[in-house]
Order: structure tokens, then sequence, then C-alpha cells
């Protein structure tokens, strides 16, 4: 982990304290400046998440990436800042029907600071979501107009879920997969077993295989912005802001590469951008 150079690509010009607050906006830096994109799967290149990887294309190369990627990079960021952490497997509930139980597809960290237990989490595509307190009915906002909470369910190691993670606010600003209404919805459930790196591996390999997924059947990119949400889901844009939600088709590929630098802050060439299917 280059520090600097990570500090630089999230416009961070300082280290900032391993408080709560220094937590919150190293994570929301990161958020705001490092587009979610899982554009590798329909290029045919395939998710690589070791950490040398992943600097390199998120940093290095101005790309974006999906939770195993972002999370990645993030945890070697508070490694390297000194906060303990270390990964967790989240379920992801989003569109999931009652009574079906979703694969761990989705990695967060659970980061220590001053003694206190977080959920940190810098790649959840869906939606904000700040850093929590890890205690039953922790809350948190986000200038989008949302709030977060965590509620213990269950114990660890159940398929239910030892935690849950919810979100009530305007569905507009989320990447599309929420309810139609404003009220309270699951986001993902976890608990804190013990992930080892090959179980990332597993889940990675899955998420980015499996055929008929979001992530192997869609084109996604999507990113918070200071008061609001952008989200593009193969040639739709939607971007939430204080006015309200404007929506457009993406015309051709020098569009979306252009959407994709000026909106999700994501490097990729037009001549990358005619290999996907969509312009095809």
């Amino acid at each position: 982990m280059d520090l600097d150079r990570y500090l630089a690509r999230i416009g961070l010009d300082a280290r900032p304290a391993m408080d709560a607050a220094g937590l919150a906006r190293l994570q929301s830096a990161q958020r705001m400046t490092i587009g979610f994109e899982n554009l590798d799967i329909p290029l045919g290149r395939g998710i690589r998440i070791d950490s040398e990887s992943v600097f390199d294309k998120l940093v290095l190369r101005g790309r974006g990436g999906y939770c195993f990627e972002q999370n990645r990079l993030y945890s070697d960021a508070l490694s390297a800042l000194g906060v303990a952490n270390r990964p967790l497997l989240a379920r992801v509930r989003l569109a999931v029907p009652e009574g079906v139980t979703p694969p761990r597809t989705h990695v967060c960290l659970l980061a220590e600071v001053a003694g206190t237990l977080l959920l940190a989490d810098a790649g959840f595509g869906g939606s904000n979501v700040p850093p929590l307190l890890l205690e039953d009915g922790a809350e948190a906002g986000t200038a989008d107009g949302a709030r977060h909470r965590l509620r213990r369910i269950g114990e660890s190691g159940t398929t239910g879920g030892q935690w849950l993670l919810e979100r009530a606010g305007p569905p507009e600003a989320t990447d599309g997969r929420a309810a139609p209404h404003a009220d309270w919805q699951a986001q993902y459930t976890f608990d804190l077993s013990d992930v080892a790196p090959d179980d990332l591996e597993q889940a990675n390999h899955w998420t980015a295989t499996r055929p008929d997924t979001r992530f192997t059947s869609l084109h996604i990119a999507s990113i918070p912005q200071p008061e609001g949400f952008a989200s593009m889901v193969d040639r739709e844009l939607t971007v939430h802001h204080a006015g309200g939600t404007d929506r457009r088709m993406i015309a051709d590929s020098a569009d979306y590469a252009r959407t994709l630098r000026d909106v999700f802050r994501i490097a990729l060439e037009e001549k990358e951008v005619t290999g996907l299917a969509l312009f095809a």
C-alpha cells in the first residue's frame, strides 16, 4: 500500500486522524472518488482481488471496482493507518423475495477504532452506507437524505444472519433495487464469523462468473455524490440530487465513456467501451 498515492487518488491531502470522524471522512472520500463498477466482467477480463492488482486498477489506472476490490483497497489503507480490521461476508437482501436465502456475495469490514467496533463498508454499490457502530439500533445519516441502521437479529452462524443493515430514504438515491417507498428496507445481513482469504476468492469467483446474475448479465456503475447518488445500469443513467432525479439513455460508446469519466470517475477508454456487448 502506497498510502500517499491512495490518499491523493481519493482527494485527501493529509492522513486523517483515525477516530470515528476520521474513519468516516476516509470512507466517504473513497466512496465519492472511486466509482463502483463491474465492467471487467462483461469485458471478459475477470476480477482479481489481491492487494497489488486492486491497487494497480483502482489507484494507478483510475478504474473503479466492486465490493471485493473496493474493500480490499479500503482494508489495506486502514491497516496502513494502524486501524485493525478484518473482512466479513454478507448476504445482500435487496430485491430478494421473502423466504429466499441469498449466498454470501458481499464483503464488508469490521474495524476497531479507539476500542470501538464499527461496520466499515466502502464497497456497497446499492447506496451510500456510512460507518456504523456495531451495536443494536446504531443509526447514521447520509447527505442523500437517507438513514441507515444496524439491528441485531440473530446469532452468529445462522443463515438468517446475526446483524441486519437497513436503509430508509429516497429510493431514487440507490442503484434501482430499492422498493418504491422511503421506509426501512433490508440491505444485507452478516455475522462476525472469521473469513479466510480463500473464502473471499471463492465468493468473488462465484460473483464474477455465475451465469444470469446481476454482475454477469448487466453493466453496472454507481457512485455517491455530495447530495445524492448516481447509477448507470446498462445504458440507463439515473442521477438523484437535491433538486430531484434526472434520467436519460446513453446514446453511444463515446457518450458512455464520457459519462463513466465525468459522473462515475472511472477511466475507461472509448476503444475499450466498444468491447462491451452494449455496443456490439
